[in-house]
């Protein structure tokens, strides 16, 4: 008897254990979220050394990294109001400390700026404090600024605003977060803090649990909780998906639907048959069909062969109607023009109806944004060799005439002299009618060649500069980003 209330017993604390454990988690988050609160109220209200306790008694409560900047903006905000020089310490201090807790913050430059600044400050003052400022009499024009006044660099920094905070915990703990929408891949996983902003869906999931779609609006000036208790559901399998290139989209069983997130994800699946197809451009499709039990894990492991691909980007002056051609196959039927193309060599050609055509090679490399400016140049026009063939028409046509004249007088005089008459004296106009006839029809044949000649070349010469094209390689996005500390643009190049 005593044994069965034993057991009893332990079984109550082993249900109970996991709850008993949350209710301080809960409770500490919600001392910490009450602290926040009226450290932001008296912050506002400029009441620096109360928000400053204020932020301490949340870090107290939940050691967030975003409290200890918190605490270091306050007594900033005192150091600059009142020019204090123990504010301006205890600012560079909590500053340190917090990039100790959040070496990765995305503001870092920004507040290490802020340390040299405060402690430059610091120096500044103590030295008006003492009499020993930069001037060398009252004559040399470069006395130190007047105490109260912040230095040009201080201002400059501004005014400093608090982080807000999101808080995502779950019980159990270590499920995976999604932020609006699969397709991006894994967010976090809880528990996870960090600042974030405007309106997001969030998407939770744990292996056997039922997944939690939730919305947050997060407000960079407010702490923001998010607490899920995941229900669990037996009756799913599990399925873990990844492949050798990160980033593969993910269909299942009906490809029309689209991609349902990039590789790797994980997620709960209903029991049965499931088609799988993991594809990333310049790949071939990876395809597996799994069947699910379930409450038992799969894993879907996609090897992918092909070639990587880049971004070949086709821009410049005059290509309005230009056809564009990679390697001897249509590429755009218009530009400007933008592909994935496979890395390596490659063979561009812009052709535009009275443009000049432009044949470039390119190399393009994986993941790198390949860019060809280029400047088509007219076909000139043909006027010069339109006016040689006119002008070898016409010494042609005269030669032909002077040539016709020159025989028909040689023909006249011949059959005089077949008729008996005596052969015709030396002053006769006829000989020299002919003599210019002749010569006249030569020189109009040797003209008409040289003309002729010109004008096949005026034909078929490059008139004019050719076309152009630039090559500008870089790797380079510009987009969304949101990690486990911070959210905003990233920016990322090389040239």
């Amino acid at each position: 008897m005593k044994q069965g209330v034993l057991l009893a017993i332990c079984v109550a604390i082993a249900v109970i254990a996991p709850r008993a454990d949350a209710q301080p988690a809960a409770d500490e988050l919600k001392k910490a979220q009450n602290a926040f609160d009226q450290a932001q109220t008296d912050y506002l209200q400029g009441k620096y050394d109360e928000a400053a306790q204020g932020f301490q008694d949340a870090y107290a409560a939940r050691p967030f990294p975003q409290f200890l900047y918190n605490v270091a903006a306050s007594y900033h905000m005192k150091g600059k109001k009142l020019s204090d020089v123990e504010a301006y310490g205890k600012a560079v201090s909590f500053y340190q400390k917090y990039l100790q807790e959040d070496p990765t913050a995305a503001d870092k430059p920004k507040v290490e700026k802020a340390i040299s600044v405060l402690q430059d400050e610091m120096k500044r003052l103590k030295d008006a404090a003492t009499g020993s400022g930069s001037g060398s009499g009252s004559g040399s024009g470069s006395a130190a600024p007047p105490a109260q006044t912040p230095s040009a660099e201080v201002q400059q920094l501004g005014d400093v605003k608090v982080h807000g905070l999101v808080v995502i915990v779950t019980e159990p703990q270590n499920a995976t977060i999604y932020l609006d929408d699969k397709k991006k891949g894994v967010f976090a996983q809880t528990p996870w803090s960090g600042s974030l902003d405007g309106d997001h869906k969030l998407i939770i999931e744990k292996r056997g649990y039922k997944p939690v779609e939730t919305t947050i609006t997060a407000d960079p000036t407010k702490l923001v909780q998010v607490v899920s208790t995941l229900s669990q559901e037996s009756y799913l399998g599990w399925v873990d998906i990844t492949s050798n290139i990160p980033g593969s989209e993910i269909y299942v069983d009906d490809k029309s639907v689209g991609a349902i997130g990039k590789t790797p994800m994980s997620q709960n699946i209903k029991p049965g048959k499931h088609t799988f197809w993991i594809s990333a451009e310049g790949y071939d499709e990876y395809t597996e069909t799994v069947d699910i039990a379930a409450g038992e894990a799969h894993a879907v492991k996609a090897m992918l062969k092909g070639t990587p691909v880049g971004q070949l980007d086709i821009v410049g002056l005059g290509l309005d109607g230009a056809k564009i051609f990679l390697d001897g196959k249509p590429l755009c039927d218009h530009a400007p023009c933008i592909r994935k193309v496979g890395e390596g060599e490659h063979t561009v050609e812009v052709k535009r109806p009275g443009y000049k055509p432009l044949v470039k090679s390119v190399t393009v490399q994986a993941k790198t944004e390949t860019s060809l400016k280029v400047n088509m140049s007219p076909e000139p026009g043909r006027g010069d060799a339109i006016a040689a063939y006119v002008v070898t028409a016409i010494f042609l046509g005269g030669a032909i005439y002077a040539g016709e004249q020159a025989n028909d007088l040689k023909d006249q005089l011949s059959l005089a002299i077949a008729k008996g008459n005596p052969p015709p004296s030396s002053n006769d106009s006829r000989i020299l009618k002919g003599k210019i006839y002749a010569i006249s029809a030569d020189a109009g044949f040797g003209i008409a060649a040289i003309a002729g000649i010109t004008a096949i070349v005026y034909t078929f010469r490059d008139k004019g500069s050719p076309s152009l094209g630039a090559v500008d390689m870089r790797a380079l996005a510009i987009q969304p980003e949101i990690g486990p500390n911070f959210a905003g643009l990233g920016v990322g190049g090389a040239w």
